[in-house]
């Protein structure tokens, strides 16, 4: 490979781009880029969001095309032709998502959503929280989990959250508390959508066995790794299926033990949730499992490409996916690591682990001034758009691990917090109330299966030429080379 000019300390070891060192074919997934993505290319893209959305493969689209222009498919649970062949269409998806996971269909039940955060709402709406209840959640529980606290509050359940160490990992002394009396609930991710960390799946066996139902959120986990509800068996999975192969999107599922499920009380019922309604009588009765949680006709459509994007996946090999994911993850880490300015100084600072020990393919960074001042994410972010690189910045909807990484202290995040009006508030207005040495935000860099050694050549350069960029004082950054 040719040596890049420029500053000696912030060149990067040719080697992070030597593909011996992948734990898998690097020729596969370069095959596999030209042929399923050659859009990335052909557009100049490097496409480094993948926590945020999958990609999807140009077969999936084509399969799902052909198959949408020979078959007439109408609303389903009637016998007309048109809505029999939907209704077996969205059972056979179920059947299909099922055994993806691992799920026993004696056991679970899948019910479709409009995405994770909608299955998420489905369990915390309906949870019979009560006095006594408990629920426990990590510090890095996204937003859509954060968010069932609500439900649990209102009616009277105690919430705590589980701390996080200095690598965002679940704090190894952190004691789960007791269930307590009344119907208990236990979230967590199995994949940080913020730092990548890989809680112990075996938290699930862990909660249940002290007395909690247990909501598994496998939205960031499921793309790239292997999820066996066998050998997990959590009451209620979320996951996105956008975020898993790219295509449909505005689609998500709960996989929910029977068991469980039957435990959930629903607040209304809706067209399609329900055996029978009578006005005259005012009595109802909700459909048996899955059903009764499915609000109006399901997206059918969006339904008919879940098999065809599952299918994918297992071409691919979930096995071949993780471990291409690992290698392309440590080169990023090793980009990021070795970044440095004149005086040896950091040029970045990561959070969350170093290595790829029990984490996924999300890595969280800000970039530093020569002065070790973190430079506001959105001005890199914005550089990386103008030469064709998406990265994300921001809290990721993650507000536990971004304040445990960025060290915001408590109180004067509350004071700003309380003193912006509602609807004027922003990350930036934000960031100027907490003062100039604050950071309140981070950039996410996250792999998936496309990502290839080019990608992160072209990443690499871009980060190695904006901090030689701040150390002369300019705005330099790379080209599109």
């Amino acid at each position: 490979m040719e040596k890049r000019a420029g500053n000696p300390h912030l060149s990067i070891p040719d080697t992070y781009f030597d593909p011996e060192r992948s734990l898998v074919s690097a020729q596969y997934f370069e095959d596999l880029r030209t042929r399923e993505f050659s859009r990335l290319d052909e557009g100049g893209h490097v496409y480094l969001d993948y926590t945020g959305s999958g990609l999807y493969a140009d077969c999936q689209v084509r399969d799902v095309d052909q198959f949408l222009e020979h078959h007439v498919l109408g609303n389903p649970h009637s016998e007309n032709p048109a809505s029999t062949i939907a209704t077996e269409l969205v059972e056979r998806a179920r059947a299909d998502v099922l055994d993806f996971f691992g799920a026993d269909p004696e056991e679970y039940a899948v019910v479709f959503t409009s995405n994770a955060s909608a299955a998420l709402k489905l369990v915390g709406e309906s949870f019979p929280f009560a006095d006594g209840s408990r629920f426990t959640l990590l510090r890095d529980d996204h937003n859509s989990v954060l968010g069932i606290r609500m439900y649990a509050q209102a009616r009277g359940a105690e919430v705590s959250y589980l701390p996080l160490d200095d690598e965002l990992r679940l704090d190894r002394d952190a004691e789960l508390p007791d269930a307590g009396p009344g119907s208990s609930l236990f979230a967590f991710p199995a994949q940080s959508n913020f730092s990548g960390v890989k809680h112990p799946l075996s938290l699930v066996t862990r909660a249940r066995d002290a007395g909690y139902r247990v909501v598994l959120d496998a939205a960031a986990y499921a793309p790239t790794s292997r999820l066996d509800l066998s050998e997990v068996p959590a009451d209620f999975v979320s996951v996105a299926f956008y975020k898993m192969f790219g295509y449909p999107t505005g689609l998500g599922a709960l996989l929910a033990r029977k068991e469980a499920l039957v435990e959930l009380v629903r607040p209304w019922f809706a067209g399609g949730t329900v055996e029978f309604v009578s006005t005259q009588t005012g009595v109802h009765r909700l459909r048996a499992d899955a059903e009764s949680f499915e609000d109006g006709t399901p997206n059918f459509l969006g339904i008919a490409a879940v098999p065809r994007g599952l299918a994918f996946l297992r071409e691919v090999g979930m096995e071949r996916v993780s471990a291409h994911v690992a290698g392309m993850t440590e080169r990023v880490l090793r980009i990021l690591g070795e970044v440095r300015y004149p005086d040896g100084s950091p040029a970045v600072v990561l959070y969350g682990p170093r290595d790829i020990a029990d984490r996924g393919g999300t890595v969280a960074f800000n970039v530093l001034d020569p002065d070790g001042r973190v430079v506001p994410f959105g001005e890199v972010e914005r550089a990386a758009a103008a030469v064709g690189i998406s990265v994300r910045g921001g809290c990721f909807c993650n507000p536990g691990a971004a304040e445990k990484a960025l060290d915001l202290p408590a109180a004067e995040a509350l004071e700003c917090f309380e003193s912006i009006p509602h609807g004027d508030f922003s990350l930036s207005r934000f960031a100027r109330c907490m003062g100039p040495d604050a950071a309140v935000g981070a950039l996410r860099v996250s792999v998936g299966i496309p990502t290839v050694g080019a990608d992160l050549t072209r990443f690499a350069a871009f980060v190695q030429e904006f901090a030689a960029g701040r150390a002369a004082g300019t705005a330099h950054v790379a080209g599109r080379g």
